[in-house]
């Protein structure tokens, strides 16, 4: 496959300077070319000149012959015209002001003075600048003559357009060589330099877009640190404490009764939950899952995960209730992933919510989706944790064992995955000792008939 000529220079400025000192060159040149056509009637002066000099030569009988492509024509007194040299069939203007006068008739130059014996002298000559041809003789015969006027301003604008273009692709391309010694940094896992610039051109779009991709790939970063150091903490404490009773049993410090083997079995029943967390958060992300997409009245779901957490935690002392109207219409969501979102959304707000605290559920319509509110008045969460809260493994609290309070500390991510794959939105709103609200939104499934907006 050809490669173009400027393909084959190294730097962007290279080649910028290039186009720029051809680009200049062929304006010159074209340039030089249309002022030389524009200006190639000035040879006609000279041939005008050398007519006038021809007549008065003529006049007085001291032409030693008459030049090549020159007619003389001699008008008397009496109207008699004689005619001498060339025949160009074409006669000049007659004046009898007694002035000498010249111009141009057809193609040729003429030059007219007066006779002493009376009547006028005209020498008339062929002219090569007229016609086509004759423009174009006139113009490369102009751009002769001043060769090397044209050759001087050629190399003098090149050489301050050369200039020009390398001051100017060192301020254009200087973002490009920052980006390229980011990316070589960034090979090295260092994703923290960012390329400043102020230029609004596409080199300064992609400067931007580059920021944006090393914040993000920083982010990434950060989080993959993050999820390989709280999985391997969620990990290690199960597997930590079944290793303790199995050493101890060996040893036989402790012995095989249900109470060891109770602890050891929710230790693994741990450890089995925090996995599968882990797959399904991963296939969810990934969208690997498929939805069971059906129209579910919210009530009664709502009712069943209340009473889920009734048993599951019946010695809080939290009261959970619901507020949900009764004209609310189904939501068109796959039940099983509402009820997970519902439940760990519950669950948190009861375990972070202390003794003689409340926890409502309501829900309304919002134009043409379900909106969900899970509130509690418990501790609160500070302001700055909230962007975070849906992270995988982010704690609030970072002192706080999650093995005290049974969460794995991914419930969350997967509430936000199961509601973006749902099409909605979850986000939550919270204040210090006010308290919690987490909302999301489902679609709602339109029966026939229904036209209600919200």
């Amino acid at each position: 496959m050809s490669t173009r000529p400027l393909e084959r220079l190294p730097t962007i400025r290279a080649k910028l300077g290039s186009t720029i000192v051809i680009a200049v060159a062929v304006t010159i040149v074209l340039s030089y070319f249309l002022i030389g056509f524009a200006l190639r009637n000035s040879p006609r002066d000279t041939e005008a000149v050398d007519a006038l000099r021809t007549a008065r030569q003529a006049v007085v009988d001291r032409l030693p012959e008459i030049p090549a492509g020159t007619m003389i024509v001699r008008r008397t007194v009496d109207g008699t015209v004689t005619i001498e040299g060339a025949s160009l069939d074409v006669l000049p203007p007659v004046f009898d002001d007694g002035a000498p006068h010249w111009g141009v008739v057809g193609a040729n130059v003429y030059a007219s003075i007066p006779h002493p014996d009376g009547g006028t002298l005209t020498v008339v000559a062929h002219s090569p600048s007229r016609g086509f041809l004759g423009r174009i003789s006139a113009t490369l015969g102009f751009l002769q003559s001043v060769w090397w006027q044209l050759l001087a301003a050629a190399v003098v604008s090149a050489a301050i357009a050369l200039i020009m273009a390398r001051w100017l692709a060192r301020g254009m391309t200087q973002p490009l060589r920052d980006m390229a010694q980011a990316a070589r940094r960034m090979e090295t896992g260092d994703y923290s330099t960012r390329v400043h610039t102020r230029s609004r051109d596409e080199v300064g779009q992609l400067a931007e877009a580059f920021n944006t991709m090393s914040g993000e790939l920083e982010d990434v970063e950060r989080l993959r640190r993050d999820l390989v150091a709280n999985v391997s903490h969620e990990l290690k404490t199960p597997i930590t404490a079944i290793r303790a009773h199995l050493e101890n049993l060996l040893d036989g410090v402790e012995r095989p009764d249900p109470e060891t083997l109770q602890v050891m079995l929710t230790q693994s029943e741990r450890l089995g939950r925090l996995v599968d967390q882990l797959l399904d958060l991963s296939r969810l992300e990934s969208g690997d899952v498929p939805l069971d997409r059906a129209p579910v009245e919210l009530a009664p779901l709502v009712t069943q995960v209340m009473s889920e957490i009734d048993v599951a935690r019946p010695d809080r002392g939290v009261a959970v209730s619901s507020d949900i109207p009764d004209d609310l219409p189904p939501a068109m969501v796959d039940r099983e992933r509402v009820h997970q979102v519902l439940f760990n959304l519950i669950d948190n707000a009861v375990r972070y919510t202390p003794p003689g605290g409340a926890v409502t559920v309501t829900a309304h319509r919002l134009n043409g989706s379900v909106e969900v509110e899970v509130h509690d008045n418990g501790v609160g969460i500070p302001a700055e944790h909230l962007p975070r809260l849906f992270e995988r493994f982010y704690r609030v609290d970072t002192s706080r064992s999650r093995a005290d309070d049974g969460g794995t500390g991914i419930g969350l991510a997967i509430a936000r995955s199961v509601v973006e794959a749902h099409g909605g939105h979850i986000h939550a709103d919270s204040a210090p000792g006010e308290g919690s609200t987490f909302t999301f939104e489902l679609p709602v499934a339109f029966v026939a008939g229904d036209r209600r907006t919200g």
